[in-house]
């Protein structure tokens, strides 16, 4: 790390203890974009990093709701209105009992970069609750919902933030937090995105985040004359991004041969096919069990722990942060694997990350490759200002075009001799747009 680097980051580190992950995600930036600062004195004169590393607003909001046995629960809210240089803030609402104030500062930093990269009118942001939807009925998770929402309608809007889903927050509960919106509001805005199609959503929404991640690794693949095609896949998790991105790649001629769960992971030797996802669609999203499940009908491997001592050609994480490590990335690439890209947020600690470009792999990251749902996000958003709904075909193809363009920004901004350094790359094409709308604006 250079001196200034150091530097930049400490103060940043002073003013935000105890909070390991945010910090982990300003590392990274910082040291990419110093160059940049380096180059040009006047985005240190207008101090763009301590602006940047400082959120615009911060809500924090007790939860009240009744269970079902008529007992009082009380969760703790946020939301983190991150940077709006660009656009309305813009990022999703997590419900898990892991969320804190950091997890969510690290999310909503790492939102502004890779919403900046959709090159799309939209800022950054990120929210949610230490609830656990999980084990709860449906009508406790609606009155949550409504609670949760009684409090942050007073910061949200079309306009100013539109909230989405991420970890614990799915159709169901987006659609009880929109209902609560529009009843307290007395307005149907697209205040909120990931709606059903029934009502105000997009066409391929759900599939978004996957598909988007698979068509960032195919741009990779092709940079060096590869492809999908007959690669062994090993895939993290077993939610939205996991079963679309399996869904994406076993299109493209892939064998899927893991999926997982906080439980552990499957191993099918044979390869996820089209019927045996179907199984995993309804074994997740209906009846919301755990995949070894999968293993017991399908007669595969389940063991417990993650899934990269498994030999493949690709690895697509798609759980959680810092869910692979250097021990990790080291066992992938010794079993062959040439090609890394990330569907959730940050799920390669730095360690793995280093360790992945050393052995000049190609790595992407998850502001990067997972930017798809966001992007359509934003596309959901555009049809509900116009009141008009576009085909999948006709998202699916703006998706990609999104997609590819993000790949463009990351090869120009990344590109070392033969090496493409994608972190780097995202991170400086990402800076420019942001730092130079901040400065545009004055200091605010």
């Amino acid at each position: 790390m250079s001196d200034l680097s150091h530097d930049l980051f400490e103060k940043v580190k002073i003013k935000n203890p105890n909070e390991p992950e945010f910090l982990q995600a300003v590392e990274e930036v910082i040291e990419n974009i110093v160059p940049i600062l380096e180059a040009n004195n006047d985005y240190l004169k207008q101090s763009i990093v301590e602006r940047l590393t400082e959120p615009e607003r911060t809500i924090i909001f007790k939860v009240p709701w009744v269970d079902d046995n008529n007992q009082i629960k009380v969760n703790r809210g946020f939301r983190v209105q991150f940077n709006s240089a660009i656009g309305p803030y813009k990022g999703g609402l997590r419900f898990h009992p892991s969320v804190n104030l950091s997890i969510l500062k690290f999310l909503a930093f790492e939102q502004i970069f890779k919403n900046a990269l959709t090159g799309l009118p939209i800022g950054g942001g990120k929210g949610g609750s230490d609830f656990d939807p999980k084990g709860k009925s449906e009508g406790e998770i609606m009155r949550f919902c409504q609670s949760f929402m009684n409090e942050l309608h007073k910061y949200i809007g079309p306009d100013t933030d539109i909230p989405a889903g991420d970890i614990g927050v799915g159709s169901k509960e987006i659609g009880f937090l929109f209902g609560q919106y529009k009843r307290l509001k007395n307005e149907f805005t697209g205040s909120i995105t990931g709606k059903s199609i029934n009502w105000g959503g997009s066409n391929l929404r759900p599939e978004a985040t996957g598909y988007g991640n698979v068509y960032f690794a195919q741009h990779m693949l092709a940079n060096q004359n590869k492809s999908f095609e007959n690669k062994t896949v090993v895939i993290s998790g077993s939610g939205n991004v996991a079963q679309y991105s399996c869904q994406k790649a076993i299109e493209l001629g892939a064998k899927v041969v893991s999926l997982s769960d906080s439980s552990g992971y499957i191993y099918d030797k044979e390869g996820i096919t089209k019927e045996k996802l179907d199984f995993v669609f309804e074994l997740k999203n209906t009846r919301k069990g755990r995949i070894k499940e999968y293993a017991d009908a399908f007669n595969c491997e389940f063991s417990q722990g993650a899934p990269w001592l498994i030999p493949c050609d690709i690895a697509l994480p798609c759980a959680t942060q810092n869910e692979l490590n250097e021990n990790d990335a080291k066992k992938l690439i010794n079993n062959g694997c040439i090609c890394v890209s990330e569907g959730a947020n940050m799920p390669c600690t730095p360690e793995a990350i280093l360790t992945f470009q050393n052995a000049k792999i190609l790595y992407a990251p998850g502001k990067a490759s997972n930017a798809g749902g966001v992007a359509t996000s934003a596309l959901e958003m555009s049809q509900n200002s116009m009141r008009m709904s576009w085909s999948p075909r006709e998202v699916d193809e703006k998706l990609k075009s999104i997609m590819s363009q993000i790949h463009d920004s990351c090869v120009k901004y990344g590109k070392d001799g033969d090496f493409i350094d994608y972190v780097k790359g995202a991170n400086i094409a990402a800076f420019y747009k942001i730092a130079d709308s901040m400065i545009d604006q004055g200091v605010v």
